[in-house]
C-alpha cells in the first residue's frame, strides 16, 4: 500500500507530467524514502531513446531517485508550500543494468548528512531485486521565486 501516491506526491513536488517520475511512495521517514516508477513502453523518452531498443536514459534513473529525495527533504520542513528542492550535484553516479518497458523502479534513498538547506542523499536503483543504478545526490533548500501579480486593466 502507498505512503503517498501521485497526487500526494505532487503536494511536494512541482514535476508535472511528464517529468513527474515517481508513481508513488511505499515508505518515508526522516532519514529514508522508497518510491516506485513503473517504467512503461509508452513512456515519452522512448520516442528517440532509442526507438528500436528502448532504455531508460540514465539520467532520468537519476531524476527519479532525485525526486524521491526531493519528497523527503520536503516532507520534514515547515513552510514547504514556500520551499522547493534544487538539485545541486551527483556523485558517484554508476549504471549497472539497463532499464526497459516492463520494469518497476524502486528507488530507495537514505541521508547521509544532513544541515538546514543542504541533504546528501545516497542511494540506489533496482529492478526484481538487482541494483541497476546508484548515486549519491546533494539537494539545497531554497526559497521558491515571489510570483509578480498580475497588472490591472
Amino acid at each position: 500500500m502507498a505512503v503517498l501516491d501521485v497526487t500526494g506526491i505532487q503536494t511536494y513536488l512541482p514535476h508535472r507530467y511528464p517529468m513527474l517520475l515517481v508513481d508513488r511512495i511505499l515508505e518515508i521517514s526522516p532519514e529514508r524514502i522508497v518510491g516506485i516508477k513503473n517504467v512503461t513502453r509508452n513512456e515519452w523518452f522512448f520516442e528517440g531513446h532509442f526507438p528500436d531498443v528502448p532504455v531508460m536514459p540514465g539520467v532520468l534513473i537519476v531524476e527519479a531517485m532525485a525526486q524521491c529525495a526531493g519528497t523527503l527533504v520536503l516532507k520534514y520542513v515547515p513552510d514547504r508550500d514556500k520551499k522547493m528542492v534544487l538539485l545541486i550535484s551527483i556523485r558517484e553516479a554508476k549504471f549497472r543494468r539497463q532499464v526497459v518497458p516492463g520494469d518497476q523502479l524502486r528507488l530507495e534513498m537514505v541521508v547521509m548528512k544532513r544541515k538546514e538547506t543542504l541533504a546528501i542523499m545516497g542511494g540506489k536503483a533496482t529492478v526484481d531485486g538487482v541494483v541497476v543504478a546508484e548515486a549519491e545526490l546533494m539537494c539545497k533548500l531554497a526559497d521558491k521565486p515571489q510570483q509578480e501579480a498580475e497588472p490591472k486593466q
